[in-house]
């Protein structure tokens, strides 16, 4: 699997997915930190990689897009009590 970091995302996510063998990139390593959502996607989609954000305008960006390609995993950490 290939993965592609949002800013949001820690750097420290990428290395621990690199040590378990993944091909994991982050935005800010490659001087795309200033890089717009929609431009990510495509990227994700050109490279073949997932893409792994905080933000929920991804989902939104796949549901009206009609490409089938990147998938994309939003990380929700909202605690409930």
């Amino acid at each position: 699997m290939k993965f592609l970091a949002d800013m949001g995302v820690s750097p420290l996510t990428v290395q621990a997915l690199r040590q378990e063998g993944y091909d994991a990139v982050h935005l800010y390593e490659q001087g795309l930190h200033r890089l717009r959502d929609p431009e990510i996607m495509e990227k994700a989609r050109l490279e073949e990689r997932i893409v792994l954000t905080f933000d929920l305008d991804f989902g939104e960006l796949l549901a009206i897009s009609t490409a089938n390609l990147p998938s994309v995993i939003i990380f929700n950490l909202s605690c409930y009590l």
